[in-house]
């Protein structure tokens, strides 16, 4: 199999995805304006969210690949489950790393047991536990399937994070409820482009992750 940076478009998309890092880093730093109660902590925005995003996302393929494993029985829709798997746990535990340093000089503690942080927690740990039964689930077709099952039953707690500032009551969470839509474009339009340049990254390391699975998987059945 071809290594994956010898193709050129791969090559191309790796460049620009860097070129974006860097500019979306200066650009948070240096352009976007402050928010007068929150200061420093408020640039954490920028990642922590769009981690998130990408988190979800992820874990979005995970489901649809389940999904696609049951009814194709292909086992490259596990490739692509596993590999979404990896980097949306990747992604979700930055959250959990960036949601506690905005929380600090914010909520004057890094963690507080409300239900968008709880439910965030638990969706990670979801995942812990499912890369634990790949690595220590007995016979492979059958961890295939267990995975394929995990990964469509964990999404179910997507959605109750996302309504969770709404379904819960006020009370008992310190999560802003904030419309991004009713944001002045010095902050929505600077959120929209770091949304944006993370999905690309996203999607390349996707993209590449799987290039390494298919071809572990293929030197495995080569011995």
């Amino acid at each position: 199999m071809t290594p994956f940076f010898q193709n050129k478009t791969n090559r191309v998309w790796f460049l620009l995805a860097a070129g974006f890092i860097l500019f979306n880093i200066w650009n948070v730093i240096y352009n976007i304006p402050m928010v007068p109660d929150q200061h420093w902590a408020q640039k954490i925005f920028y990642v922590h969210v769009p981690s998130a995003w990408v988190g979800f996302l992820s874990y979005f393929i995970v489901m649809i690949a389940g999904i696609m494993f049951f009814v194709k029985g292909h086992d490259k829709w596990d490739d692509v489950g596993l590999a979404a798997a990896e980097i949306g746990t990747l992604f979700m535990a930055l959250v959990l790393i960036t949601g506690p340093i905005w929380a600090t000089p914010i909520w004057g503690q890094p963690w507080i047991w409300e239900p968008r942080l709880t439910t965030t927690l638990i969706l990670f740990l979801i995942y812990i536990g499912y890369f634990m039964m790949r690595s220590f689930g007995g016979h492979a077709e059958r961890v295939r399937r267990y995975a394929a099952a995990l990964g469509i039953i964990a999404f179910v707690d997507v959605p109750i994070i996302f309504v969770s500032v709404q379904f819960w009551a006020p009370e008992i969470q310190s999560h802003p409820q904030v419309e991004m839509a009713s944001q002045p474009p010095g902050i929505l339009i600077p959120f929209l482009l770091s949304l944006g340049i993370f999905t690309i990254i996203y999607t390349l390391m996707l993209k590449f992750r799987i290039h390494v699975i298919k071809i572990k998987n293929r030197n495995v059945a080569d011995v």
